[in-house]
């Protein structure tokens, strides 16, 4: 573990609160523990509030080999709710590709099975590029996909400066060790006038506030929770332009929210018998969960 600074304006501050004491049981961690989409465990690390920018993050994180091997070794079971997301945001995310110049390359960072990377292709990406740590999503991937992507964490010197039109990171940058050096790496990939595109999390949403520590945003896979003023700092203190963000809503199956529900666990399986029971398993919600989506141009500086 190593102390750090908020990793957005890295100051400490003197009337900086914690806003959750640390509450990990060792015994409790599984293999779905560092997957996408679980069943909330709401464990988390010391969680501090940055008094300037608002970010919500962990002081104490683990190095980054340990959440590397972490995501590495991770089960995957979230097939048909990647697939629903992957929906939602290329519906959100529509208008920002509509005014890009070209639609030349595109790349995914925490791509999973790859599905978003099929849909960019259909829109008209000639080339695109995901890159996900999960060997078992890559796995569920169909063969089409899998040579699209890469295995590992997303760094910047296995790509070329200057090079993609669009770069999405989707629920990937609360897991990050520093969203900063990460936005920053996507700056200097995408083209002049390129977009990044980010979907995190918003404590500060409605929903969020009401749930407090009983959100399925606490947990142990976010070393930071964003909220629109952060989002909105980190990507200006990186040198982007034409920021914009917006509240979504996402898609999933009646199942999917039940799962997320602050229940104990047998009043949830009693839930979900009387849902596959009387059949409503395959009926879908879009429902408004305090999740944001940010888009983000880098300056071309031709015009």
């Amino acid at each position: 573990m190593s102390f750090r600074h908020c990793p957005i304006c890295e100051k400490t501050f003197a009337k900086n609160k914690i806003f959750l004491k640390k509450n990990i049981k060792e015994s409790e961690i599984t293999s779905f523990s560092f997957s996408s989409r679980k069943i909330p465990e709401f464990m988390n690390h010391k969680l501090i509030l940055c008094s300037s920018c608002s970010l919500v993050y962990a002081d104490n994180p683990p190095q980054e080999v340990e959440l590397a091997e972490s995501y590495h070794q991770a089960d995957y079971d979230s097939g048909k709710e990647a697939d629903m997301a992957a929906d939602t945001y290329m519906y959100y995310m529509e208008e920002a590709i509509s005014r890009l110049d070209n639609t030349d390359m595109a790349l995914d960072i925490g791509t999973g099975n790859g599905i978003l990377l099929e849909l960019l292709n259909d829109r008209g990406f000639k080339t695109v590029k995901g890159v996900e740590p999960s060997k078992e999503a890559i796995n569920s991937a169909p063969e089409k996909r899998k040579s699209w992507i890469i295995e590992g964490i997303f760094n910047e010197s296995e790509f070329s400066e200057n090079s993609y039109d669009l770069i999405c990171c989707f629920m990937t940058m609360e897991h990050v060790k520093d969203p900063k050096i990460l936005s920053k790496s996507v700056l200097n990939i995408l083209k002049p006038g390129g977009i990044f595109v980010t979907v995190t999390h918003d404590y500060q949403s409605i929903i969020n506030k009401m749930l407090g520590k009983n959100s399925p945003i606490i947990d142990i896979e976010h070393m930071q929770i964003f909220s629109k003023k952060s989002m909105t700092d980190l990507l200006r203190n990186c040198g982007y332009d034409d920021i914009g963000i917006k509240s979504i809503k996402n898609r999933y199956p009646i199942t999917y929210w039940t799962r997320l529900l602050p229940l104990p666990k047998i009043i949830k399986t009693l839930l979900l018998r009387i849902i596959y029971y009387t059949g409503m398993n395959n009926f879908n919600i879009g429902i408004n969960v305090g999740n944001i989506m940010s888009i983000a141009r880098k300056k071309n500086e031709r015009l």
